[in-house]
């Protein structure tokens, strides 16, 4: 009996979750009744299956550095869940302003503000976001030299955050790009978020828009069988015949049993490799005759 009370509760754990990661806060901190509970399912999950909003922090080269998901904060401080996610019609104006539902908030729509360790990123004036307005241009309250908040805090894709934009679009606008939509999901704000890759960010996912592990053309290179050693073991196989396969596994553990000075050589080859490109470079540019020079 002792068990059968355990599966129960453990069941009736895994459907609260799922409750709210539907419903989310739009039940205003009272739980749905069964009958409200399926009459918002019957409302909501149509909307959300075909108007769905895929919202990113996206740098100047087109990569999505970072992901939103429900428990994102705002510049506001509110959580992307907390915000208007759901629209019974796509807006056709662009940008798509996302506000914010709490109470009070004048925030007028979801703004990634990215974070340095556990705490956001200060402006220039040294102050925090929740410093400053969350209206019009975000100017500080605590000093009048800040004209709006801008932070110089550099993105692991090597681009300042302020030449950063908080994009919001449609799974057709995100198709047309090339970018991933994962699948249909009834669960609310879910914003870019489309597998665990999602959570990792931009410049690790391994490609400019976040799909995930590289293409069988990438593997399939001339240079991936010798640029390093964890490319060398899992490459794929050409062989066919069963005998051959089964030499090529064993072949692909014996290239796991690489001592670690070995693996390091092959970066360091490459970064001493990269020194002596830039030297070459800078050596031709400075013995480049100027164009103003005097002949």
């Amino acid at each position: 009996m002792e068990r059968l009370r355990v599966q129960g509760a453990a069941g009736a754990i895994d459907d609260y979750l799922e409750y709210r990661r539907i419903v989310g806060d739009d039940d205003g901190g009272k739980l749905f009744s069964p009958e409200e509970y399926e009459e918002y399912k019957k409302t909501i999950l149509p909307i959300r299956l075909q108007n769905r909003l895929y919202t990113s922090w996206r740098s100047p080269t087109a990569m999505d550095c970072k992901l939103v998901g429900p428990e994102t904060p705002c510049f506001c401080t509110h959580r992307y869940k907390q915000h208007k996610t759901d629209f019974k019609q796509l807006p056709e104006e662009r940008p798509i302003w996302l506000p914010c539902k709490v109470s009070r908030c004048q925030c007028k729509s979801f703004h990634y503000i990215p974070l340095n360790g556990s705490r956001p990123v200060r402006c220039r004036c040294k102050h925090f976001p929740d410093e400053h307005s969350v209206a019009g241009d975000y100017r500080c309250t605590k000093c009048s030299q800040c004209a709006g908040f801008h932070s110089s805090f550099t993105c692991g894709c090597g681009q300042p955050a302020y030449a950063h934009d908080t994009v919001v679009e449609t799974k057709e606008e995100r198709l047309a790009q090339a970018k991933p939509v994962g699948r249909d999901a009834p669960y609310a704000a879910m914003g870019g978020l489309t597998g665990f890759s999602s959570l990792a960010e931009g410049y690790m996912r391994l490609d400019e828009s976040g799909i995930g592990a590289p293409s069988d053309r990438f593997f399939e290179s001339p240079e991936s069988g010798t640029c390093h050693p964890f490319l060398r073991a899992y490459g794929p196989s050409h062989t066919t015949h069963p005998d051959e396969e089964a030499a090529g596994v064993d072949k692909q553990v014996a290239n796991l049993k690489i001592s670690e000075k070995e693996d390091m050589a092959v970066f360091e080859r490459r970064h001493q490799e990269r020194l002596q490109k830039e030297k070459q470079e800078k050596r031709q540019k400075n013995t480049k005759p100027s164009e103003n020079q005097p002949r």
